[in-house]
């Protein structure tokens, strides 16, 4: 998924990072590891409280990780 600011949040590898890259330099930002592969494209949003979200959906499908909304809110 890429912002309108220039960040790309990356979750589809195989070693469960979930990663922001600045999308004009490739370095990256920000990076977790997380209890499963990713198994969707992320997605934001803004809360009502005025901060922005990103989650992306783990697990589930394979393996014996229970599917996971996981999500950060992001400074």
């Amino acid at each position: 998924m890429a912002t309108a600011g220039g960040v790309l949040f990356i979750g589809a590898s195989q070693d469960k990072m979930f990663r922001a890259i600045d999308s004009r330099t490739g370095k990256e930002l920000w990076s977790i590891e997380l209890s499963a592969n990713a198994g969707s494209t992320p997605l934001t949003y803004l809360g009502k409280n005025g901060k922005q979200y990103v989650s992306i959906a783990v697990g589930g499908r394979v393996g014996s990780v229970a599917g996971q909304l996981v999500t950060f809110a992001l400074p």
